[in-house]
């Protein structure tokens, strides 16, 4: 599988027996629909293990939207989280999965008090 935003070769990576599609260049995270649902809560190690980019490259690749499902070749939608609007992230429609720049699980597993309030 190739990266959906830099096109880059993605590994595979693992947390709690999910396996996870990593970039090995943007470090990028691609999520099926239910290994984000499954992590999203998890904030003792997840986000260390899997989200291993820079965050300052993760906001460059942030401002790509124009991108493809690397699973069916959709056009990916943008969508905000509900609880942290500021996160951005891209979707397949059909349904296959979820990417995630650098930096944006950790952002994502860790509210923060002020999060609350935005």
């Amino acid at each position: 599988m190739h990266c959906p935003k830099c096109s880059n070769d993605m590994e595979t990576t693992s947390y709690r027996d999910i396996e996870i599609d990593r970039c090995t260049h943007c470090k990028g995270l691609w999520f099926q629909p239910d290994e984000l649902r499954a992590l999203r809560d998890d904030i003792w190690m997840a986000d260390y293990i899997l989200d291993q980019g820079d965050v300052k490259t993760g906001k460059k690749y942030n401002q790509i939207v124009a991108i493809h499902c690397p699973h069916c070749n959709s056009d990916m939608k943008q969508e905000f989280d509900e609880e942290q609007p500021h996160i951005i992230y891209e979707t397949c429609p059909e349904g296959h999965g979820t990417f995630l720049d650098a930096g944006e699980f950790t952002d994502l597993v860790k509210k923060t008090f002020w999060d609350r309030f935005k």
